[in-house]
C-alpha cells in the first residue's frame, strides 16, 4: 500500500500521526528532488484552501520547520477581507497586526498532483505553540481527540454534489440525469479527463453518476477517517474544479443552484471503538446516543449546515433538502437517514449543503453526538418530528448563540457567529435582479 494512502474506515488520531511519520520520510525525499513543488494547503472557514506554493529544495525543510501564514485567513470573508468583529473579541487577536501563524504540513494528507507537485494539508498555531483554536481543522482534532475519551472515533464519508456549467452560465445538461446513462454525453469529455487525473491523484473514489438537476453531478470517496475525509473532500473540489477550467466549464458548489434545486454535502458517519471493532449492528448504545444528541442540538448548529443565504434558498427544497428533524431507515426524505447494514451500518447526516465548511459541519456533528452520548439521551422512534433547522439566517443567528458556545467553545461559536453577521449584511448591502424586478411590478 501506499504510504499516501487513506485506509478505509476509522482511525485514531495516534494512528494517523503514526501513518504520517512513514508518509514524511518518502515525500522529504520526493521534495528533495530537483524540481519538485509543494502547495501547503490551509482549510478556511468557506469550503475552500488558502495555499502557498513552495520550490525545492526549501518545501522539504518545510516538513520539518513548518512555513507562515497570515492570520488573517481564518478570519475573513469570501472576497478575502477582514471580518468585522469588535477589538475586544476572540477574533481580534486573528486581525490585529495580520501576523503569521505557523503552518505545519500533515504528511499522512499527501497527494501528488502530478509527477513534480504534491499538496499536503497542515494544521496552524501561534509562532509559540498554541493550535489557531478558530482552525477548521483544530476545531475537528478538538472534537475527535474529545470523542476518544469516550474510547470512540468515527469514520465519515461526505458526499458533494456540484453543477457544471458552460461559459454562458448554462449547465451542460438542460435537463435531469438522476442516474442517467443517455443524455450526459455534453459532460463526457469532462468527466474523462476527472477519472484519469483522480485515478493519478489516488484519493480513493468510490463512485461516480450523474444527478437529478441539469448539469449535475457527485463523485463519492470511501468512508475513512475523520481528518481524511474532510481534507479529501476539499482536494477532490480542487481537482474538479482545475479539470473543468482546463474544459471552460464552472464547477458550481453552491447550495442552491437554481431555485427549487439543491447541491447537498451528506455526511456518512459510523462509529467504532477506539481499538477498531465497530460498534454492533442496530441502533441502540453510543449510536444511539449519538443520534439522538445531533436531533437535539440541530436547529442550533444551523449556520454551521447553512453558512450562506442561499443555503436557506437549499433548505426550502424539500423532501430531499429536508428541514423537518426526524430520522428513517433507508429514507432519503428524512434529515437523518439510517443507512447499511451490519458493520456497514451508518447514519447519514443531511443538513448541510455542498457551500458548508466540510471540518466545521463534522466537528458540529460530533460535539453534538457526543453530547447526546454523555447526557443519556434517547432518539424518538423513527419518523417523529422534533423540530426544524431554522428557517432564516436571522433565525438560524438567534438559535446559534443561546447553544453553540457549550458545544463547539467560545471562539469557535463566535467565528461562525461572525461569518453569518456578514453574510447578512453582505446580502443586505446587495441590489440583485430580482430585487430590480419585484420592484418594476410595484410601478
Amino acid at each position: 500500500m501506499s504510504p499516501f494512502a487513506r485506509p478505509v474506515g476509522a482511525r485514531t488520531l495516534a494512528g494517523r500521526a503514526a501513518a504520517g511519520g512513514v508518509a514524511a520520510e518518502v515525500l522529504r525525499a520526493r521534495l528533495a528532488e530537483p524540481g519538485a513543488r509543494l502547495l501547503l494547503l490551509v482549510p478556511d472557514p468557506h469550503t475552500r484552501f488558502a495555499m502557498v506554493e513552495l520550490s525545492a529544495p526549501f518545501a522539504a525543510e518545510v516538513l520539518d520547520d513548518g512555513y507562515g501564514v497570515c492570520s488573517y485567513v481564518l478570519a475573513w470573508t469570501p472576497d478575502r477581507d477582514p471580518l468585522p468583529v469588535p477589538d475586544d473579541g476572540a477574533l481580534a487577536r486573528y486581525l490585529g497586526g495580520f501576523g503569521d501563524l505557523v503552518t505545519t504540513p500533515d504528511p499522512a494528507s499527501a497527494v501528488a498532483l502530478d509527477e513534480r507537485v504534491w499538496a499536503v494539508v497542515g494544521d496552524v498555531a501561534w509562532p509559540d505553540g498554541e493550535p489557531a483554536a478558530v482552525a477548521p481543522r483544530t476545531v475537528l482534532r478538538g472534537q475527535l481527540a474529545a470523542l476518544e475519551e469516550l474510547g470512540l472515533a468515527p469514520s465519515v464519508g461526505i458526499e458533494h454534489e456540484v453543477v457544471f456549467r458552460d461559459p454562458g452560465g448554462e449547465p451542460l445538461t438542460a435537463h435531469g440525469v438522476d442516474y442517467a446513462v443517455g443524455g450526459t454525453e455534453p459532460m463526457a469529455a469532462l468527466l474523462g479527463d476527472l477519472r484519469s487525473t483522480l485515478d493519478g491523484v489516488c484519493l480513493g473514489v468510490e463512485s461516480a453518476r450523474a444527478e437529478c438537476h441539469p448539469g449535475q453531478y457527485e463523485i463519492v470517496l470511501r468512508h475513512r477517517d475523520a481528518l481524511s475525509a474532510c481534507d479529501d473532500s476539499l482536494l477532490l473540489r480542487m481537482v474538479v474544479r482545475r479539470v473543468a477550467a482546463g474544459h471552460g466549464v464552472l464547477a458550481d458548489y453552491s447550495a442552491a443552484p437554481a431555485p427549487g434545486q439543491g447541491n447537498s454535502g451528506h455526511v456518512h458517519l459510523s462509529l467504532s471503538t477506539t481499538d477498531g471493532l465497530p460498534i454492533g449492528a442496530g441502533l441502540s448504545g453510543p449510536l444511539a446516543g449519538f443520534l439522538a444528541g445531533v436531533l437535539r442540538y440541530a436547529r442550533a448548529l444551523t449556520p454551521v449546515w447553512a453558512p450562506t443565504w442561499n443555503s436557506y434558498a437549499r433548505l426550502r427544497t424539500a423532501p430531499f433538502s429536508p428541514r423537518v428533524l426526524r430520522w428513517g431507515t433507508d429514507d432519503r426524505t428524512a434529515s437523518v437517514r439510517l443507512a447499511g447494514t451490519g458493520a456497514g451500518q451508518r447514519l447519514e447526516f443531511r443538513f448541510a449543503g455542498a457551500d458548508a465548511a466540510p471540518h466545521l459541519v463534522v466537528a458540529a456533528l460530533l460535539a453534538a453526538g457526543r453530547a447526546g452520548i454523555a447526557e443519556g439521551l434517547v432518539p424518538p422512534p423513527a419518523g417523529q418530528v422534533t423540530g426544524e433547522l431554522a428557517a432564516t439566517p436571522w433565525e438560524a443567528l438567534a438559535a446559534f448563540e443561546d447553544e453553540a458556545p457549550k458545544l463547539l467553545g467560545e471562539d469557535v461559536a463566535e467565528l461562525i457567529a461572525a461569518l453569518l453577521r456578514a453574510e447578512i449584511d453582505a446580502g443586505l448591502d446587495a441590489v440583485t435582479d430580482w430585487q430590480r424586478t419585484r420592484s418594476a411590478l410595484r410601478s
